[in-house]
């Protein structure tokens, strides 16, 4: 079964920049029908922030759209998160999704990596 793996988290001030990676044990990421980006912050529940599918579409919440850039590497199998212009609502702890035969598979998740927004 498909296995994935946040790393990138850390603490940064409001304005700056951050990028997280989703690596997954996929041997060709173009089989994969799509990887998730969510995200939860302390005391609320879990939000889907981006999504990337192997047929090329991505999509945002609107919370973040202009900010957030989700992008692949096929090859290495592996899904960045390139956020930008951080802001205190960014703060959470950041988890990969992925979704092996379509839209219905609940997918599998990583223990995720927290991302703290902060002056």
């Amino acid at each position: 079964q498909l296995q994935v793996m946040e790393s990138g988290g850390g603490l940064v001030q409001p304005g700056e920049s951050l990028r997280l990676t989703c690596a997954t044990s996929a041997k060709d990421l173009r089989t994969i029908y799509a990887i998730n980006w969510y995200r939860q912050a302390d005391g609320k529940q879990r939000e889907l922030v981006a999504t990337s599918t192997n047929g090329d579409t991505t999509n945002y919440a609107n919370s973040v759209k202009g900010r957030f850039t989700i992008s692949r590497d096929n090859v290495k199998s592996e899904v960045y998160l390139q956020m930008k212009d951080l802001k205190p609502e960014d703060t959470g702890v950041y988890y990969c999704n992925g979704q092996v035969w379509g839209p219905r598979d609940s997918g599998s998740w990583g223990q995720g990596t927290r991302v703290t927004v902060s002056e």
